[in-house]
């Protein structure tokens, strides 16, 4: 079933149960209100005819034959002038099956004093209610021709005496006219329903299917046709986002055939090397020489498993395990993995982190492996590091600088970027990995800007609160590149006394 028929065929059902839900309660409402509305007047009436002349235990002394008599005379034709208001009016005595009639509204020679009203016997629970509250009423009932009638009952005093009118409802012809106005109006409904479907169907549909067939472009691979933006509700949305695949696509189609490049680019040089010193090892005697080509040999082959890995960590990142724990341990192991590297080179590394744990979101081992990287990176270029860690405004901010040339200028806008590298060796990967990691983890990197990375002898736009001023005798900060990672910390804020470098 297409989009169009559903949403027929939901208007539809939806009217329909609108309508005739609707109705159907203001029917059973209006229904129940008008027989109720019909009992009370039953009972008015049948109270009144008792209240006025009506006696009772007077009424009790008629035998049969006395229909000549005043007495019955009288009450029959007080009966008689109830029939402007009901059907029929009965008085009878308790007793037989349903009632011995005394008086009626009927002529004598029909119903004679005496006779047992057996139509009455078919509402036994109505009789017994009324000769014990005094007042009762039936349930609706069909009488000839399809009419609708109920009996009203009233005990006369409290003698054994009761009558009962008969009152046609005459408020079911009414409600069978509503009936029929709330069909034809459901019916009028669901027309309408069924057209409102067809526009609102159409108006999304049509989107639909452009956008299906932009789809069914990108699946094929023609990727240059731009999904064309919708307007501006949800459909446009989807557009949007469509859009944003496409380009995303074309950017990763980008990026592998780069990719690939660059790995036939990587991976040529350390096979060249391999080749070159495997065959002169081939042709060495010397045990000594033939040793040191080995030794070059495996650390070919060492570079080209760290590219290769390199590649791979790009191209499928590991599934973080996030949790919240103290990032002051993962950024002291890098350091100190890193230390002694940069202190053989005749550099060092300074690190700054303060006695308060830092309680912050991230896998310890992804933590410690981009600051890892961005160590490397900065032991590549500079002699001096300067790592430090603080809160700022709920994160853990760890900022690693160094006192290298810094990050070109052409290149500080695309440096997070794969392939993007102002070095003549290395694939370019090591801080769009970094990005790609932190990002699994719902951390960010930034490249601070020099101006907001200060001068390296007062304190710096985002440090720590309280960092004081340096001295001339103090150790400065780098004034080359300084990236600034970003962990979301703990939902409970830290005091004052975290916020301290």
């Amino acid at each position: 079933m297409n989009l169009r028929r559903r949403f027929a065929l939901v208007l539809v059902v939806f009217s329909l149960l609108l309508t005739l839900g609707g109705g159907f309660l203001a029917y059973r409402l209006t229904s129940r209100a008008l027989e109720e509305e019909l009992d009370e007047k039953l009972v008015w009436v049948a109270g009144a005819a008792a209240e006025v002349g009506l006696d009772g235990e007077m009424l009790l002394n008629l035998r049969p034959g006395d229909e000549v008599f005043l007495l019955w005379q009288s009450n029959h034709n007080r009966l008689l002038q109830l029939r402007r208001y009901v059907e029929e009016a009965y008085i009878f005595r308790r007793g037989g099956e349903g009632g011995e009639a005394l008086v009626t509204s009927r002529p004598a020679s029909e119903i004679p004093i005496g006779t047992f009203l057996r139509f009455l016997a078919a509402y036994p629970a109505e009789l017994d209610l009324a000769w014990e509250d005094g007042e009762a009423t039936t349930r609706l009932f069909r009488g000839e021709g399809g009419q609708s009638y109920k009996y009203g009952f009233k005990r006369l005093g409290e003698s054994d005496a009761m009558i009962a009118v008969l009152m046609r409802a005459d408020f079911l012809e009414p409600l069978s006219r509503l009936q029929r106005s709330l069909l034809l109006g459901a019916l009028l409904g669901a027309l309408a329903a069924a057209f409102l479907a067809y526009l609102l169907a159409a108006g999304v549909v049509q989107p639909l299917e452009r956008l299906s067939r932009a789809a069914l472009r990108i699946q094929r691979g023609r990727w240059e046709t731009p999904v064309t933006e919708e307007r501006g509700d949800e459909v446009g949305r989807l557009s949007r986002a469509m859009e944003r695949m496409r380009q995303g696509i074309l950017v990763r189609d980008e990026q592998l055939r780069l990719m690939l490049a660059q790995v036939a680019h990587e991976i040529r040089n350390p096979l060249g090397g391999l080749e070159l010193f495997a065959t002169a090892a081939m042709e060495s005697d010397s045990p000594e020489e033939r040793r040191r080509l080995l030794m070059r040999v495996r650390a070919e082959v060492e570079a080209l498993n760290g590219i290769i890995n390199d590649f791979l960590s790009f191209a499928r990142p590991v599934d973080p395990d996030i949790r919240l724990h103290d990032l002051r341990e993962p950024v002291e192991e890098a350091a100190e993995l890193m230390q002694l590297e940069l202190m053989g080179n005749g550099g060092g590394l300074h690190l700054d982190l303060p006695e308060t744990p830092l309680m912050g979101r991230a896998d310890p081992d992804h933590a410690k492996r981009a600051v890892l990287n961005l160590l490397k990176n900065a032991s590549a270029v500079a002699n001096r590091v300067w790592v430090r860690a603080w809160w700022s405004n709920g994160e853990v901010v760890v900022s690693v600088r160094d006192d290298g040339p810094g990050v070109p200028e052409a290149l500080k806008d695309r440096i997070f970027e794969p392939f993007v590298t102002d070095k003549e060796q290395g694939a370019g990967l090591g801080l769009a990995i970094v990005k790609r990691v932190l990002e699994t983890n719902g951390a960010r990197i930034a490249l601070m800007d020099p101006e907001d990375s200060g001068n390296g002898t007062g304190p710096e736009a985002g440090d720590p609160a309280g960092t004081p001023q340096r001295g001339p005798g103090d150790v400065p900060f780098g004034s080359g590149a300084e990236f600034r990672i970003y962990f979301p910390g703990s939902e409970d804020l830290p005091g004052d006394d975290r916020n301290g470098g």
